[in-house]
C-alpha cells in the first residue's frame, strides 16, 4: 500500500473541541444523573454478568481487531453494533443527547467527569474472571486518581506523547521538546491538533505544570509556542501518515500511532521516536458502562472477553497501543522493538503526567490560550 493510500491513523480525528469544552469544564459538569427503576442510582445498581442483548459499542474507529469482535459474537451468540466518535466532546454530546450505548471508552479525565456525574455503572471486578491480570499486575489502576478503586472503569489502553521524526533527514535528536524547534526541520514540523497535548508540551518545556490553568503560566506557554509557529507546517493528528508520505520530517505523536506505523514502514530504521526528558504526557483509555446502557450484562461479558490474554495480544498487534494486562508485555515489546521509548511502564504511570480536569476558570483560560496558539 502506498503512503498516499494509507487510511487515517486511529486517532487522526481527535480534536480539542473548544466550544464543547467550555460547556463541560469541571468534572461532571454538563452531565445529568440517571436513576435505576429500583430507586438506586444507575451507578450503584449491580450488573449481572450475562447475555442480555446485543452489544451497542461506542469507541474510536478501528480500535478493536475485527477478529476479536467475531470471536465474541460467535461465542455468545450476539451482534456487536458499532458506532464511532471523533472526539471526547463528540462522545459526551451523544450521551447527553440520549443515545444509548452499552460500552464506551473515555480517556482518564473524561472517565472522571462521567463517574463524578453518576453517569457510569459500577463495575464489580470480582465478577470478571480476567480482572486480576489487570489489577494484580498493574497496581496503579487499583486506585487511580480519575476513578477511586476503579469503581466504574477498567483500563483499556495506555500511551504517551513524544516526537516522531525522519532519521534519514535529520539524524539523531537531543531528547528534548526543544527538538521541535530544530532549524533543519523548519517548515516540515507538525504538532498534534489537540489543545491539551500542545499546551502541555509547551508547559513541560518551560518546567510548568502539565495542565496549568494559571493565566501567567499560559502567557509564557503561548509566547514559547508562538516562536514555533513559523517553523510549523501545521496542526495534525495524522502523525504517522505525515511521516510516511514525506509531509513531515518531525511531528508530535502518540506512542501507539508510532507503533502502528511500524506495520506500514518498509524500513523502520528510517524513523525514530523519542520522549522528552522534560516529561512525556501519559494517558489511558478505559472500558466503561453508561448508566442507561440497555445491555450492561453483555458489556461485562465483553470486557472480560477482551481481557483474555490471547485477545489482548491480538488487539495490541492490531492497534499498536499497549494494554495493561499481565503477561502481554512481551507482545508489545516485540512490536515496538525499533521504538523502545513507546513502552509505557509503571514508572511512567506514577509520574503523574496525566491531563487533569480544571475548574471552569482554568478551562476557559486554556481554551483562550489554545485559540491564541492556533491563530498564530
Amino acid at each position: 500500500m502506498s503512503p498516499e493510500a494509507l487510511p487515517p491513523t486511529r486517532r487522526s480525528f481527535l480534536r480539542a473541541g473548544t466550544a464543547a469544552a467550555l460547556a463541560l469544564t469541571s468534572a461532571g459538569c454538563g452531565f445529568a444523573s440517571d436513576s435505576a427503576p429500583d430507586g438506586k442510582t444507575g451507578a450503584e445498581a449491580p450488573v449481572d454478568v450475562k447475555v442480555d442483548g446485543n452489544l451497542v459499542y461506542f469507541n474510536w474507529a478501528d480500535f478493536v481487531d475485527p477478529a476479536v469482535f467475531e470471536g465474541f459474537e460467535k461465542e455468545y451468540g450476539v451482534k456487536v453494533i458499532q458506532s464511532n466518535y471523533d472526539s471526547m466532546e463528540g462522545m459526551a454530546a451523544k450521551l447527553n443527547a440520549g443515545n444509548h450505548y452499552d460500552i464506551v471508552f473515555p480517556t482518564a479525565k473524561w472517565a472522571q467527569r462521567l463517574a463524578s456525574a453518576g453517569r457510569l455503572r459500577a463495575i464489580d471486578h470480582s465478577k470478571l474472571r480476567n480482572a486480576e491480570a489487570v489489577f494484580g499486575g498493574y497496581g496503579y489502576f487499583a486506585d487511580p486518581w480519575y476513578d477511586p478503586r476503579s469503581a466504574h472503569t477498567v483500563p483499556f489502553t495506555m500511551y504517551k506523547t513524544g516526537i516522531g521524526w525522519r532519521r534519514d533527514r535529520l539524524g539523531d535528536l537531543t531528547g528534548s521538546w526543544d527538538d521541535l524547534w530544530n532549524e533543519r526541520a523548519r517548515g516540515k514540523v507538525f504538532v498534534l491538533d489537540d489543545r491539551d497535548e500542545v499546551l502541555g508540551m509547551g508547559a513541560l518545556k518551560l518546567g510548568l505544570g502539565l495542565t496549568t490553568g494559571d493565566r501567567s503560566d499560559l502567557d509564557r506557554v503561548t509566547e514559547a509556542l508562538r516562536s514555533l509557529r513559523p517553523r510549523l507546517r501545521g496542526f495534525s493528528s495524522d502523525s504517522y501518515n505525515n511521516l510516511l508520505n514525506g509531509n513531515a520530517d518531525m511531528t508530535q505523536a502518540w506512542s501507539g500511532d508510532m507503533a502502528a506505523m511500524l506495520a506500514q514502514a518498509e524500513d523502520p530504521s528510517v524513523f525514530g521516536f523519542e520522549v522528552a526528558r522534560e516529561g512525556a504526557p501519559v494517558n489511558s483509555d478505559c472500558y466503561a458502562i453508561p448508566t442507561d446502557a440497555q445491555h450492561p450484562g453483555t458489556a461485562m461479558l465483553f470486557i472480560d472477553y477482551m481481557l483474555r490474554p490471547e485477545n489482548v495480544k491480538k488487539n495490541i498487534e492490531y492497534i499498536g497501543y499497549p494494554m495493561p494486562v499481565l503477561g502481554t508485555e512481551d507482545t508489545y515489546a516485540s512490536l515496538v522493538e525499533p521504538f523502545p521509548q513507546c513502552l509505557v511502564t509503571a514508572d511512567d504511570l506514577k509520574a503523574d503526567l496525566f491531563f487533569r480536569n480544571g475548574d471552569a476558570r482554568a478551562e476557559q483560560a486554556r481554551d483562550a490560550a489554545w485559540t491564541d496558539v492556533k491563530a498564530g
